[in-house]
């Protein structure tokens, strides 16, 4: 598994699973608990209900990998016990709640720029100026000169750049929007940061499966998914430039500097940023994923 639980290892348990507890002492025989929102952790919540259902046979968690925007919506209708979503409640969000939301953040994960392009398997290096050219469809050939310029050593096809992303509401989309917004001007006045944006070029794919299934069949494309649905689906995805000046790759390591960074500010409010980190090492798309319970 690729997304790491790191500082909040006890979240399940003092979150989720306390409801499960509180449940089973009220006397039920079974317990049975509905969730849904974002795709970016569910390889990972699939295997922790999995595995939690199998010691705890009576009690049943089904989640619903259908992006963050609809798992917030379905919390908010009520429709479900718990909502999982890439982007945190925005102070406007809480207060259009029916009751109080607790934040859970569970886990913390990269977005990686998966590609496809059969003449360059592995190696290829990007920058934010470059990535946020490709995304605004200023960058249309692969063996343009910007890329070339990071990749002397590779020969670069003169291919068209084919551009895929979320259609859906997405937390996904949350984390590299803002990523984007973060590192270019361009970015932020014209097209800006949220679940859901106006994309200037592109395919658009549901799901991070929707993305990768756009990017596995489409020679020359390039998007933005979860790390875990890049090694799924065999994708190759590139090193990308931090603010410190060095290339890396996304990981588990690269994803723990980024988030390490952030420690201070989630004693004060759990729904920080770790888009752009400082760190030498860290990976500059990364996020926290969060599961949100009604504190009632």
């Amino acid at each position: 598994m690729l997304i790491k639980t790191i500082l909040f290892r006890g979240a399940m348990a003092a979150g989720l699973l306390g409801v499960l507890v509180l449940a089973s002492s009220c006397g039920q025989k079974a317990v049975s608990l509905n969730g849904a929102g974002a795709t970016f952790p569910f390889p990972l919540y699939s295997k922790w209900f999995d595995e939690y259902g199998k010691s705890n046979p009576d009690v049943q968690i089904n989640y619903q990998s259908i992006g963050s925007g609809g798992g917030i919506k379905q919390l908010r209708e009520g429709t479900v016990d718990f909502g999982a979503s890439d982007a945190p409640l925005s102070d406007e969000e809480v207060k259009a709640m029916p009751a109080p939301v607790v934040h859970l953040p569970m886990v913390a994960g990269a977005v990686a720029l998966a590609y496809n392009l059969p003449d360059v398997p592995t190696g290829l290096k990007l920058s934010s100026e470059v990535v946020a050219g490709i995304f605004l469809g200023e960058i249309k050939k692969w063996n343009d000169k910007q890329i070339a310029a990071l990749n002397p050593e590779v020969k670069l096809p003169a291919r068209d750049i084919t551009v895929a992303h979320r259609s859906d509401g997405s937390g996904t989309t949350y984390i590299f929007t803002h990523y984007l917004a973060a590192v270019s001007k361009t970015w932020a006045t014209k097209v800006g940061a949220g679940k859901s944006v106006s994309w200037p070029a592109g395919i658009g794919g549901k799901g991070n499966e929707g993305v990768a299934g756009v990017l596995t069949k489409t020679p020359g494309s390039i998007g933005y998914v979860e790390l875990a649905y890049a090694d799924q689906n065999g994708l190759t995805v590139a090193a990308l430039k931090n603010r410190a000046g060095a290339f890396v790759m996304p990981g588990i390591d690269s994803t723990t500097a980024a988030a390490a960074a952030a420690v201070e500010a989630m004693k004060k409010d759990v729904r920080v940023s770790i888009v752009d980190s400082s760190g030498g090492d860290a990976y500059p798309i990364s996020g926290f994923t969060y599961i949100l319970l009604y504190k009632d």
